[in-house]
């Protein structure tokens, strides 16, 4: 992406005064909101050793750069906007926001929804945790499959490395 281009976070500014310098590490995201809005950047410019990075171990553990770079090529990304704020700030060391983030899938628009954990480790905010909001609870019938139980479809691998990842 062109540094005098519109950064992808919404943000009003250019790439190269808003989210560009925190992707190439030239400076640090001094709040957790600006490390959400790098986080999303870097979705849509597909900069996946961004976002395993920028993540806590719990969720590096988990990370599929495969995948995630898959998504974020497939989609176009249309912006996000930061809803609330709690703490985060640069004087805390955790943080929460809640964003939503907007992309097109094939011809579908769509919207992601989530409250983000964030923490200071070894001085960086780093991604911990989140938590998708949705419009409706939905009840499930059947059992609810594991994420490490062997998937359904008979393919022999985890849920989670098969039918679970179009879920996620």
């Amino acid at each position: 992406m062109n540094n005098e281009e519109l950064c992808p976070c919404s943000s009003g500014k250019t790439f190269g005064e808003c989210c560009g310098p925190i992707l190439s590490g030239a400076r640090k995201a001094e709040t957790a909101s600006q490390l959400m809005r790098a986080r999303y950047s870097a979705y849509a410019v597909c900069d996946t050793d961004f976002l395993y990075k920028s993540s806590g171990e719990e969720v590096r553990k988990e990370f599929d750069a495969e995948a995630s770079k898959k998504w974020s090529e497939q989609a176009e990304w249309n912006g996000m906007e930061i809803l609330r704020e709690e703490k985060g700030g640069k004087d805390d060391d955790e943080g929460i926001v809640e964003f939503v983030a907007r992309y097109k899938a094939g011809n579908r628009d769509c919207e992601h929804h989530e409250r983000s954990v964030f923490r200071r480790v070894d001085g960086e905010w780093r991604f911990i945790d989140g938590v998708i909001r949705g419009t409706d609870t939905y009840r499930r019938e059947s059992p609810k499959i594991g994420r490490n139980d062997p998937c359904p479809c008979g393919s022999g691998k985890k849920y989670k490395k098969c039918c679970g990842r179009s879920a996620e």
